[in-house]
């Protein structure tokens, strides 16, 4: 299972603001959908869903460094950092290939929550296995190293 997992899309004419480039909200959809599809991948939905538990939302942190613009290719990079009792970190680059312009950088802190209770829960080992963390002195190779990584287009 790789640990990084890369979802590309082409960014739409809508997407665009007022301003003439990426809403920022763009962004934040792109890493909630690079995450649903890297749990989907790894088989932590299907795992999630076994034992009557849901991730949510804590907290999101984006720092957007550069503009995207519409027929875009960009690519959202995305990893479990870490799990605790009943939260796990994880982050993201977004990327433009073309001119390997880092265009933004996030995270988000999700919790696990027991679906009948709405209580957090803790994190079972089953959940937890779907992802091979990876640690934070490997992340700066992420940029440094691209053929090490898995590339999935969506």
């Amino acid at each position: 299972m790789p640990q990084v997992y890369h979802y590309e899309i082409t960014v739409p004419k809508e997407a665009e603001d007022q301003n003439g480039h990426v809403n920022n909200v763009e962004y934040l959809r792109w890493t909630q959908d690079a995450t649903m599809k890297h749990s989907e991948m790894t088989g932590c939905t299907q795992a999630t869903n076994v034992v009557g538990a849901t991730w949510v939302v804590r907290t999101h942190k984006i720092e957007y460094l550069k503009p995207a613009f519409a027929g875009d290719r960009v690519v959202v990079k995305t990893w479990v950092a870490n799990f605790r009792r009943v939260q796990s970190l994880r982050k993201y680059r977004i990327i433009r290939p073309s001119d390997k312009a880092l265009l933004a950088v996030g995270e988000t802190d999700w919790v696990f929550v027991d679906v009948q209770k709405g209580t957090l829960r803790s994190i079972p080992k089953e959940v937890r296995a779907t992802f091979e963390l990876l640690p934070e002195e490997k992340e700066a190779d992420i940029s440094a190293n691209e053929e090490t990584l898995c590339f999935l287009h969506t």
